[in-house]
């Protein structure tokens, strides 16, 4: 179990130990075409926008996702990660868009056009604990979410990382994004989650921790404002995390 003293992913030492307790990624490469389906013309001009500062090519090459795999990606949204996986995984691949029946309304609309669009995404609606994808995936991703379950408690949290361990093959990647909080503020109300409390949670689930990866840093925010505020640009400094369910 990697232990990690609750403070900032920016400091040397913590990833310093985190690298060298971690294994190689995968050799999975991006399908062919990844960077051209980015930028196609029928990706949604606001997505594009967002490329820059969430590093799309860098984060998935951190985690190893890559050409025919079968990805979940954890309370989807409106699908800005579940397009990028699909170019990611390709037309051998498949992306499976998670979202719960609560978030319905404001989702499926987006999700079902990026499927009709892209041709290798499903989309699934369900309740937390009670997801069923009917097969073993190669790897899963959650953006910007965790956060939210953590404000609702470990229970809630837990049964949220259940869902997504049982819904890994074993030996499967699991990525997690979110916005970093940092010891000494109000991380509940400012929407943002300490990297060792990520961490903490993930090890519970029984995920084996391998590395966090800072190339989503961003200096300029620290750590104080709350993630919408718009001095940020909507660009919080974000922590990335690769776990992986045990073999």
């Amino acid at each position: 179990m990697i232990s990690i003293p609750a403070i900032s992913k920016t400091v040397p030492g913590i990833i310093a130990a985190l690298v060298m307790m971690a294994p190689a990624t995968s050799a999975a490469e991006l399908a062919a075409g990844f960077d051209e389906a980015l930028s196609a013309d029928g990706r949604p001009a606001e997505d594009k926008v967002r490329d820059a500062a969430r590093q799309p090519r860098a984060v998935l090459e951190f985690l190893g996702i890559g050409s025919g795999m079968t990805v979940l990606d954890v309370l989807a949204s409106t699908g800005w990660y579940t397009e990028v996986l699909s170019a990611a995984v390709g037309v051998d691949g498949v992306v499976i868009a998670f979202n719960t029946v609560g978030r319905r309304d404001r989702s499926e609309a987006a999700i079902t056009a990026r499927a009709e669009r892209l041709g290798n995404i499903e989309p699934v609606f369900a309740e937390v604990g009670s997801l069923d994808v009917g097969t073993e995936v190669d790897a899963a991703i959650t953006a910007l979410n965790l956060h939210d379950l953590n404000n609702r408690g470990g229970e809630a949290v837990q049964l949220f990382l259940g869902d997504v361990m049982k819904a890994l093959k074993p030996g499967g990647v699991f990525g997690v994004i979110d916005h970093e909080g940092i010891d000494g503020q109000d991380n509940q109300a400012l929407h943002r989650m300490e990297v060792a409390a990520a961490v903490e949670a993930l090890e519970m689930a029984g995920f084996v921790v391998e590395e966090v990866s800072n190339v989503l840093d961003n200096p300029s925010d620290d750590h104080t404002l709350q993630i919408w505020n718009e001095a940020l640009g909507r660009n919080t400094d974000r922590f990335l995390i690769r776990a992986r369910k045990p073999e």
